[in-house]
Parts: C-alpha cells; sequence; structure tokens
C-alpha cells in the first residue's frame, strides 16, 4: 500500500483535535502546564513524515500506524502523569487495551509472522472488542468527569456559602460588637443619670422636709411659747416663796404650819416647772427629729400623741403667717388604740402634711365663703376589725374634682398656685405610708364641701 501523505495530515488533524479535547478534559493548562506546552508540539511529527513522503515518493503503509501509536502512548502518558485524576485513571484503562493491540499488530505485520493471517478473525474479533471496550470506559470517564465537576461546583457553592457565611458572621459580629459598645455607653449614661436622679431626689425629699420644717417653725414657736410661760412664772412664784420662807425663819417666833404649806407649794411648783420643761424639750426634740433623716427603724409609736401634736403645731404655723385666720379643730382619738410600730418622724411628716393641706384648704375656702362658714379640721383613730390603725385628716375645704383626686398623688402635682407648693408633699407621704410601713393612703373628696385622707397601717 502506497503511504499517502494525505492519510497523514487527516491522522495530524484527528490528533490536534484530540489534544484539544484533551487540554479541555484533563484541564492541563492548570493541572499540567508542561504537558500542555509539550501537547502543542504534537503536530511538528505528522508535518515531518508528511514532507518525507513528498520530498522521496517514500512507500511505507505502517507509517500512520506508527504515527497513531505515538499519539496513544502520549495519550497513556497524559493519563499516567495524571493518575491521581479518578477519570484519567479510567481515559488510562480505556486505551492502553487498544493500544497494546494496535503494538501487536504492528509487531507482527513489521516482522512479517503469518501469525495474524492465520488467526485473522480473532485479531478482527479482539480490535473490536478494544474499540468497544475504549469507547465504554471513554464515556465512563466522561461520566466521572460530570460527576466530579458537579461535586466540583457543589464544594465551589458550598466554599462560597461558607464565605458568604463568615463574611455575614464576620458583619454580624462587627454589628453586635458597635451595638455592645452602643449599649454599654447607654448604660454607663443611664447609670449616671439613675445616680444623678436619686441624689436629686434625695435633694428634693430634703428640700421637702426643709419646707416642712419652716411650716412647723411658726407652730414650734407658739407651742413652746406656752411652757415656757409656765417655767418663767413658776419659777417666780418659787422665788417668792422662797423669800417667804426665808422672812419667816428670821422671825423671834416661827409658824411651823406656814414654813410646811410654803415647802409644799414650792415643791408643787418645781414639779410643774420640770413638767413645763420637759414639754418644751419634747418639742424642741419633735423639731430635731423631724429634721433628721430618718433611721428607717419601726419603733412603738403613740399615734394619738403624735397627731394630736402635730395637729396644733400646723395649726399654729398658719396662725403665725395669718393673725386672722381660725379654725374648728376637732379630735376623736380612740383611747385604748395604743401603739403601733412605726417610724415617728416619718409619720409625723405624713400628718404634718395632711393637716397643713386641710388648713390650706379651709383657709381658701373662707377666703371665697362671706358668712356661715366655720372652717374645721378633724383628726379620728380607731382601730379596725383586722387590728390595723387607721387615722382620718378630714376638712370641710374646697374639695376637689374626680380628674384631680387620681393625680393627687404623683410627683410634682400640685393644686396650689406656683411658689405656694411643689407637689412632692403627699406624693413622699403616700410612700412613706404604702413603701415605709406597707399600708395605705387613701383620699375622698367631694368638690366644694370636704376632703378626707385615710391612713391604715398593719397593726
Amino acid at each position: 500500500m502506497k503511504f499517502d501523505g494525505q492519510i497523514i495530515i487527516s491522522i495530524l488533524l484527528a490528533q490536534l483535535l484530540v489534544v484539544r479535547i484533551l487540554r479541555r478534559f484533563f484541564d492541563l493548562p492548570n493541572r499540567l502546564p508542561h504537558w500542555d506546552k509539550l501537547l502543542g508540539w504534537i503536530w511538528v511529527p505528522g508535518v515531518g513524515l508528511g514532507i518525507i513522503d513528498l520530498l522521496f515518493n517514500f512507500r511505507n503503509d505502517q507509517l500512520d500506524e506508527v504515527y497513531m501509536l505515538f499519539a496513544f502512548m502520549v495519550v497513556i502518558l497524559v493519563a499516567l502523569a495524571l493518575r491521581d485524576y479518578r477519570p484519567a485513571r479510567t481515559v488510562l484503562l480505556a486505551v492502553v487495551p487498544y493500544t497494546v493491540y494496535s503494538a501487536i499488530e504492528l509487531v507482527l505485520v513489521v516482522s512479517g509472522w503469518k501469525l495474524g493471517e492465520n488467526y485473522e478473525d480473532a485479531f478482527d474479533a479482539s480490535q473490536g472488542f478494544t474499540v468497544i471496550w475504549m469507547i465504554t470506559f471513554l464515556l465512563i470517564a466522561r461520566n466521572q468527569k460530570k460527576h466530579l465537576e458537579k461535586e466540583r461546583l457543589l464544594r465551589e457553592e458550598e466554599e462560597q456559602e461558607k464565605q458568604r457565611i463568615a463574611t455575614q458572621n464576620a458583619e454580624l459580629e462587627r454589628l453586635v460588637a458597635e451595638r455592645t459598645a452602643t449599649l454599654t455607653k447607654q448604660t454607663e449614661e443611664l447609670s449616671q443619670a439613675l445616680t444623678e436622679l436619686k441624689t436629686m431626689q434625695t435633694q428634693l425629699i430634703q428640700a421637702e422636709k426643709m419646707a416642712s420644717l419652716g411650716e412647723l417653725t411658726a407652730g414650734i414657736a407658739h407651742e413652746i411659747q406656752n411652757p415656757l410661760n409656765f417655767v418663767t412664772n413658776f419659777s417666780d412664784v418659787s422665788a417668792e416663796l422662797i423669800t417667804e420662807l426665808e422672812e419667816e425663819k428670821r422671825k423671834p417666833t416661827r409658824n411651823a404650819d406656814l414654813e410646811t404649806e410654803l415647802l409644799v407649794d414650792l415643791k408643787q411648783n418645781l414639779q410643774k416647772i420640770t413638767h413645763h420643761g420637759q414639754r418644751a424639750a419634747s418639742i424642741v426634740k419633735g423639731m430635731l427629729e423631724h429634721s433628721r433623716a430618718s433611721t428607717g427603724e419601726l419603733q412603738p409609736t403613740d399615734i394619738n400623741t403624735l397627731a394630736d401634736e402635730y395637729l396644733r403645731l400646723a395649726y399654729h404655723g398658719l396662725r403665725a403667717k395669718d393673725k386672722t385666720f381660725n379654725a374648728t379643730l376637732y379630735t376623736n382619738l380612740y383611747p385604748e388604740l395604743g401603739q403601733v410600730n412605726a417610724i415617728s418622724q416619718d409619720i409625723g411628716r405624713v400628718f404634718l402634711n395632711l393637716f397643713t393641706n386641710a388648713f390650706y384648704a379651709v383657709q381658701k375656702k373662707k377666703e371665697c365663703v362671706s358668712d356661715g362658714y366655720v372652717p374645721t379640721v378633724s383628726v379620728s383613730t380607731r382601730r379596725t376589725e383586722a387590728g390595723d390603725v387607721e387615722v382620718r385628716v378630714r376638712d370641710n375645704g374646697m374639695g376637689m374634682p374626680a380628674t384631680v383626686k387620681d393625680k393627687i398623688f404623683q410627683p410634682f402635682f400640685t393644686t396650689k398656685p406656683t411658689g405656694e407648693g411643689t407637689g412632692l408633699g403627699l406624693s413622699l407621704s403616700y410612700d412613706i405610708v404604702t413603701k415605709g410601713h406597707n399600708g395605705s393612703l387613701t383620699v375622698e373628696s367631694q368638690e366644694g364641701e370636704y376632703t378626707e385622707f385615710t391612713i391604715r397601717i398593719p397593726g
């Protein structure tokens, strides 16, 4: 058979196509860049054979098979270089039988053995089998390639998803850090604001206490004047009795009965001086206790005495401001009330606040009503069936509408004109009774008729 250069050219074009397929199938530019460059020169042997055929009119019908065998060997070498890649191993398994068969056939033809002619049918069947084998495994390799490509894409998607999640996590961590920093700053600001608020609250409470102390001052001055007057008067009388006793002693004939009578009177005067001195001292002590910060300790307290004392102090305090003001004081104190565990300074402040408000209400009504109105403020105490102590403070003043009654215990709410009330008195009184003594402070009122506050303290 005459060697035809056209056959070499056809095989050359086929090999170039195979090289292109190999490059794409095995991704040689990335996996084996060196082999990729070498495969670019696979056409050189084919061109050389074509030139030899054209120049020398060379006759050999096995040259095309040699070139084909060379091309398959190149494929085998590439597959071996990529043996860790599963599709490459499958391609290697596909082309090796056909390559071995082609090599054996070429050796038999070149050596001149008659074995090929004697077993031509067997060789034809073997060639068909190797071709089917090669096609089958190439298809398997193609499926493996697709499967691995899907796995690769899936891994890339998973990696991208991980990167996206990592990016989102980083962004979330950044946002959380920023939010945490913001919340920390806000917490510090709120803590500082709370501290300032507590300080301000303490200052306001102290200011309210001092304001109530101012209300007490006039009443205390009047109250303390009475025992001091008694002390002065009885001291003067006692001095006169002593003078009489000394004169009696200087007489030649002393009257023993008169001396005894003078001594008895002197003793009684001294007892009265002591009594009224103690009364003055108790008023001063009460004033100091009122201005002093509360200890918060519950102690047995005589509620009747406390209510009666602060009623008179509040009344005389208002009388000191307005000499023309007069009111009827009515007390109905339960004699068997006994003592109750309370903070006397705090309960005294509550009483003073309620009485001061009551006198203010009846005074304002007196200014509006011309004749027939008698300002009256009353206080009553009793024991409830449950054993609690109940104190009622009632006045027949201006009263209050329902809208005001609902807000009366709110901090800074006041019905007094600007400058006459802080709006803290009833709020602090409410806290003292409810929080400090676990009791209750309620109000009943009818506009234009009366107002009555009820204090209930557990007995």
